[in-house]
């Protein structure tokens, strides 16, 4: 990697992401970057936190997410646009900056699209090692699109799931998926049906795309002891749950504020309880209470992954050498003088005079 000037910015494309995931392995990749995000969770004081910023359209949604300790500012750039798929794009694009607290200085520019599918599994992990029943085997995954297979190895390798019942109303995403993870000791049951995948699994995760408000579990499909994943209800207008399922359960959340604003809990009335997943880690919180409770985590992606998720990959690529140095910000020989990179020089001057 180029380092030839201090003010230059460590750039990571989606390749470097990739030559990442391949060095390093895709079970110890989500591991280590679920560790990273435990360890931040647990540290939750120490945040400038606030819900993301959204611009909605009729299409989808582009959002800011920032946060910052006393060390580094991150956010991330992030849209979510369903439809993208008929233009060859995909539904959720991504990039992010990690940057110096105490001069500004962006010390790292990342694609995160490839790095949230990875980081959103492994918050899932995270959740669901503190909040599932700990002999856990099964799960349902219902929406069977970009994110399924991650959620599926970060569920197998972090939680021991061995059984995976698959379910999403278009086949051909299904296929996709087992064809992706044929090469895995997972055990995958294409399903017909919802009820059909749900049915005795003990970890169902939902993580469908189309911005609407679906119910695509309801409460008759409960069983005591589940714990639900909800991943897809992520913005306003788009949820997955069915409201009674929220209501028969004992819910988690990333970061209250948002979550009533964009996840399944915008079904509910603001003085319905929930508990921050931190509380639950820092043992402020109980998570769950008895083999027969039922947990839900509603997830809707906070800030806080993306830190973590950024600072791994720093962290990793320096490791590993990858990456390369770009000119994101000036290089002055005087910082107080930027006109002189537009300043003609004299020998311009002479053949102008």
């Amino acid at each position: 990697m180029n380092r030839t000037s201090p003010v230059q910015t460590q750039f990571l494309s989606v390749q470097d992401v990739a030559t990442i995931v391949t060095q390093v392995g895709t079970a110890d990749t989500l591991r280590r970057m679920a560790d990273y995000i435990q360890a931040d969770y647990m540290r939750w004081p120490d945040f400038d936190k606030c819900a993301r910023v959204a611009a909605h359209s009729p299409e989808g949604v582009i959002e800011l997410m920032p946060i910052a300790d006393a060390k580094t500012y991150t956010f991330k750039y992030v849209n979510g646009h369903p439809k993208n798929t008929l233009a060859g794009l995909s539904t959720v694009m991504a990039f992010g900056v990690l940057a110096d607290v105490d001069t500004g200085r962006p010390e790292l520019l990342s694609e995160l699209t490839l790095t949230t599918a990875l980081r959103t599994a492994a918050m899932s992990a995270v959740a669901a090692r503190t909040l599932a029943r700990p002999n856990s085997k099964s799960m349902a995954l219902i929406g069977n699109g970009a994110q399924s297979e991650f959620q599926a190895l970060a569920f197998h390798h972090l939680l021991g799931i061995e059984d995976i019942r698959l379910f999403d109303t278009d086949p051909v995403a299904t296929q996709k998926l087992v064809d992706n993870l044929q090469h895995t000791a997972i055990r995958l049951t294409v399903c017909t049906s919802i009820a059909q995948a749900v049915r005795g699994a003990d970890i169902v995760t939902t993580v469908t795309a189309d911005k609407t408000n679906a119910t695509i579990l309801t409460p008759d499909l409960l069983e005591p002891g589940m714990h639900i994943n909800g991943v897809g209800g992520d913005c306003p207008g788009k949820t997955e749950l069915h409201p009674d399922v929220l209501r028969g359960s004992a819910v988690f959340v990333q970061y209250e504020p948002q979550t009533r604003i964009e996840g399944d809990l915008q079904h509910l009335p603001a003085d319905f309880a929930v508990t921050e997943l931190w509380q639950v880690l820092v043992g402020q919180a109980a998570g769950r209470t008895s083999e027969a409770q039922v947990t839900l985590f509603d997830s809707v992606g906070f800030a806080l992954e993306d830190y973590s998720a950024l600072r791994y990959l720093r962290d990793v690529a320096t490791e590993l050498g990858l990456g390369q140095r770009v000119s994101l910000i000036p290089d002055l020989a005087d910082p107080k003088d930027l006109f002189s990179l537009i300043r003609p020089s004299a020998q311009k001057l002479a053949l102008a005079a």
